[in-house]
């Protein structure tokens, strides 16, 4: 290992504040627009320039230096930040935004608002006082009375009129003729207001920043640093480095470019649900359809190291196609399956769906929707990665070209389905809800009624999801059953067909909603016509939600059988093997 060029790697350095603020205005340092705009606060900024008035450290700027060329914010508060004129090595400040910025725009004597003053006469009690500064370091708004209205601010004023109450940058620019007039108006070198404005300068001239610079450090590692170093807590995000250096500002003779806007009006333009898949998905889609356009464009994955290879004429050169493919993919989702995207089991079926539908003018969709139902519940994890990625997209090139897709065996586990319990994120949970939400089940009570399946994931990820034997039901208190929290005890129907069941019985509530139409409705919620027998009875059988249970797999198991005609099916019970 060259342990030389590791230490080179991060590398701690310090300057003055002075020297810090001339870099800013020449371009050096750039804010790369993945940082967010920055709230200016008076209180923190008040804070921030005691902490450099008592010497007190303000903790590091992290900044990468790279050859890379992103897209930057061109202004620190109303300062517009030149162009860096170094074109061979780029400064983008990573951390340390905000005190920038509070920093930079204290001092700039152009903005009435933001511009900060100092009392002189003003000073702190004792070494750990901690509210002096809030009378010491003021803005126009503590100082301006208004023509006499805003009391409290008279005196300031006065002071301001009279030369004690100064702008830090004057302390700056124009040292020698404030100094003068505070002897004018003192006649003693040591009085507090001369000590004051001695000490301010004294910091200002001294007070060294510290800063962290990486050198060498490829985008993917950034990231890593940025989230664990960044005092938000918030990740950068390699979708916001793409958009930044995908960048190309619009000209007399070029359009430009623009990721974000260009998603944000792909969005804004079609109506769907999934319009709202993360930045990430749609960045990591791009990625696999350049890699189907361009194999030799270096996007050969969608980790952070591949996507960091996109350029512009990557997206440029598949944009048109990639939307119609999109919309394709959405529409399937949406009009064949009847899903909504929380109900998507693998966010990799955004990509390999959108791959085949990418430039193809004859998709099968009895394939497809084959291909859904196969990986969605089939007992093992096949679409889990990104080897089983690239390796689904070059089975769907195979379907495309000669009609046939290489399905193995399928796998279907009862156990599987007993044990299933809700989870916001996990895969065999959303199979089972988007096979419940795949049959557009009707409301047991106004049979007429679609139940509206996104009502129950609109404001929460822990929906309020109906128990068939409700869970505080006195046949479950009574017979409590490993299974109870199962999926297969679970069915979708409206809130207030769920409030007239509550905790009671099936063989109670059974009798509310069984008539000639409730047949028709058992099919589209699984439900066995053994639980219906149930509408009545002085009392249910000790196993009733166990055989409950087992009914309702055997009427799945049948379900995917018939949706996976022609592929090989495999039952197994795991729990009995």
């Amino acid at each position: 290992m060259d342990f030389t060029n590791v230490t080179n790697r991060i590398k701690p350095t310090d300057k003055s504040l002075l020297t810090y603020f001339e870099e800013l205005r020449e371009g050096k340092y750039q804010i790369p627009t993945f940082q967010r705009d920055v709230v200016w606060e008076s209180e923190r900024v008040k804070k921030l320039w005691d902490s450099i008035y008592k010497f007190y450290p303000l903790g590091s700027v992290l900044v990468w230096n790279t050859d890379m060329k992103l897209q930057n914010h061109r202004a620190i508060g109303g300062f517009v930040i030149p162009e860096n004129v170094d074109s061979s090595e780029y400064h983008y400040i990573l951390d340390g935004q905000q005190r920038t910025t509070s920093l930079f725009t204290s001092l700039d004597e152009n903005n009435k608002e933001r511009v900060l003053y100092v009392d002189l006469t003003v000073s702190n009690k004792d070494e750990t006082d901690d509210e002096t500064y809030k009378e010491k370091f003021l803005f126009w708004s503590d100082i301006d009375d208004k023509d006499g209205t805003v009391k409290r601010n008279v005196s300031r004023l006065e002071k301001y009129r009279k030369g004690l109450i100064v702008k830090l940058v004057d302390v700056i620019k124009h040292s020698g003729d404030l100094q003068n007039n505070i002897f004018k108006l003192t006649n003693d070198f040591n009085s507090t207001e001369m000590q004051e404005f001695l000490k301010i300068q004294n910091v200002i001239n001294n007070y060294k920043l510290s800063f962290i610079d990486l050198r060498g450090i490829k985008v993917s590692e950034v990231c890593q640093i940025f989230e664990r170093i960044n005092q938000a807590g918030k990740p950068l995000d390699i979708f916001d480095i793409v958009v930044a250096k995908t960048f190309v500002p619009k000209t007399e003779t070029d359009k430009g470019f623009y990721l974000r806007e260009l998603i944000d009006d792909f969005r804004e333009k079609n109506d769907s649900n999934f319009m709202n898949i993360s930045d990430l998905d749609y960045l990591q889609i791009l990625a696999v359809l350049i890699r189907i356009d361009n194999p030799n464009s270096g996007v050969q994955n969608i980790t952070n190291i591949y996507l960091n290879e996109i350029k512009t004429e990557y997206i440029t050169a598949i944009w048109e196609d990639a939307k119609t493919a999109l919309l394709n993919t959405f529409k399937f989702f949406e009009n064949y399956l009847h899903l909504q995207p929380y109900l998507i089991p693998y966010r990799y079926l955004y990509m390999t769906v959108t791959a085949y539908f990418f430039r193809n003018k004859n998709p099968d969709y009895d394939f497809l929707i084959k291909y859904f139902w196969y990986y969605s519940f089939h007992s093992y994890d096949l679409l889990s990665n990104t080897t089983h990625l690239h390796r689904h997209i070059d089975n769907m090139k195979i379907q495309r070209e000669k009609g046939v897709y290489p399905f193995e065996t399928f796998v279907f586990d009862k156990q599987k389905l007993r044990s299933s319990k809700y989870s916001a994120t996990g895969r065999f949970c959303s199979a089972i809800l988007s096979l419940y939400t795949n049959k557009e089940p009707r409301d047991w009570s106004d049979k007429v009624v679609k139940v509206q399946v996104a009502n129950y994931f609109a404001t929460t990820d822990k929906p309020q999801l109906h128990h068939v034997f409700p869970t505080n039901s006195k046949f479950v208190h009574d017979h409590p059953n490993e299974n109870q929290n199962s999926l297969m005890n679970i069915a979708f129907i409206t809130q207030s067909t769920n409030l007239k069941i509550s905790n009671r019985d099936p063989n109670d509530y059974l009798k509310d909603f069984v008539d000639e139409k409730f047949s028709g409705i058992m099919a589209e919620h699984f439900l066995p016509h053994e639980f219906v027998d149930l509408c009545g009875a002085e009392k249910l059988p000790n196993n009733a939600l166990s055989v409950f249970i087992e009914k309702r797999i055997e009427l799945i198991e049948a379900d995917l059988r018939e949706k996976l005609k022609g592929i090989e099916f495999q039952t197994i019970d795991t729990k009995t093997e």
